[in-house]
């Protein structure tokens, strides 16, 4: 295999961006209330994918079963940034307030 210095270096600039991007899934309602009640339905053992479809406001990604796809840092508000971030692989966080509504978040990757 003969590969050229450039297109090494490319090939590591773009692990290197992937590296600093994360896959969230979300599940988007207005009050704090419903929020907590699917953070329930979900230690219950209910898909994620599932009530996202059902229950999130946000349309685009709710049909999606709540996937954003893959975002880097400064794309998302800061609360929902902070929040995807500090979250493990497979995990769902705590309702997460932003000016759109509260947000249950699983990372995905």
């Amino acid at each position: 295999m003969n590969l050229s210095w450039k297109t090494i270096y490319s090939k590591a600039l773009q692990i290197m961006k992937l590296a600093d991007k994360i896959k969230c899934s979300h599940i988007l309602v207005k009050k704090q209330s419903e929020a907590l009640s699917i953070l329930e339905r979900l230690k219950e053992g209910e898909s994620f994918d599932k009530l996202a479809k059902e229950l999130s406001i946000d349309k685009g990604s709710g049909k999606r079963g709540g996937d954003l796809g893959f975002f880097g840092r400064g794309v998302m508000v800061k609360p929902f940034e902070a929040a995807s971030f500090n979250l493990e692989k497979n995990q769902i966080s705590e309702p997460v307030k932003t000016e759109f509504g509260y947000h249950i978040i699983k990372r995905i990757a």
